[in-house]
């Protein structure tokens, strides 16, 4: 346990052929970072590991940096982000810097980084925030079952991706996320747990993410939910475009270029 005073924050996004989502997670992100005290400062890193769709010009377009990858792993990819953060923030102690992560298909809330930092100036190491599916991807069946079996507000400790907030120094003596297409997340955080972390979950400041019955890691969250949608007879979200203002700001960014 920590009662370092956090003095930066390091959000990382990993990215592969996300630009459908893209804009609507980028836009939810600037908004938390907006909500921040102006003496913390914060830098955001988006891994774009393998794209061959617009992603890459979204980033550019939201003026924020991309880091392209190969990897086609999200472990891999959350590592790079990282360990780009830490670099930028390297004279400040690994103490008092805070990572907090989420995905390029899902949209936080504006309290999302302000509700983690309050757990870290608590003395938390980890912080495990809960999600919840898109309801217009799902069947009303399947949704009317997703509200009545998650009690809105409290924290159950699941791991996700999403939503998952880590002390820089717990995570490097953790030694960080491993490099592999899917449960990086879990994986750090038992780690972080058999070194006696301090860890902190809470189901404020819920993630929206993706619906989809087939996400972009073998399993992973959309294991889940299409787990759970073969019992309600559900199609699953399809990939869609861009939304307008994101093919707006495609189109600013091609004119640009």
């Amino acid at each position: 346990m920590s009662t370092d005073v956090i003095r930066a924050v390091a959000v990382v996004i990993p990215v592969h052929n996300e630009a459908a989502l893209l804009h609507r997670c980028l836009l939810a992100v600037r908004a938390a970072v907006r909500e921040v005290d102006p003496s913390v400062q914060v830098i955001v890193r988006v891994v774009l590991d393998d794209c061959t769709d617009q992603s890459p010009a979204l980033v550019r377009a939201h003026r924020l940096v991309g880091l392209p990858i190969t990897a086609n792993a999200v472990g891999r990819a959350r590592a790079v982000g990282t360990a780009s953060a830490l670099q930028a923030l390297r004279g400040i102690p690994r103490e008092s810097i805070w990572t907090a992560h989420t995905d390029g298909d899902s949209e936080v809330p504006a309290g999302w980084l302000t509700t983690q930092l309050a757990a870290a100036h608590r003395g938390a190491d980890v912080f495990l925030g809960t999600v919840r599916p898109d309801f217009a991807d799902l069947t009303a069946a399947h949704r009317e079952h997703w509200i009545e079996t998650h009690a809105g507000g409290r924290g159950v400790g699941n791991v996700h991706g999403a939503n998952l907030g880590i002390r820089a120094s717990t995570y490097l003596a953790a030694g960080g996320f491993a490099s592999v297409t899917e449960h990086e997340d879990a994986q750090l955080v038992a780690s972080c747990r058999r070194r006696g972390a301090r860890i902190a979950a809470s189901g404020r400041a819920e993630v929206l993410t993706s619906g989809r019955l087939f996400g972009r890691t073998p399993g992973g969250y959309a294991a889940f939910v299409r787990e759970q949608a073969a019992h309600f007879g559900g199609a699953g979200s399809a990939e869609t475009s861009p939304s307008p203002r994101a093919e707006e700001l495609l189109d600013a960014e091609e004119r640009a270029g």
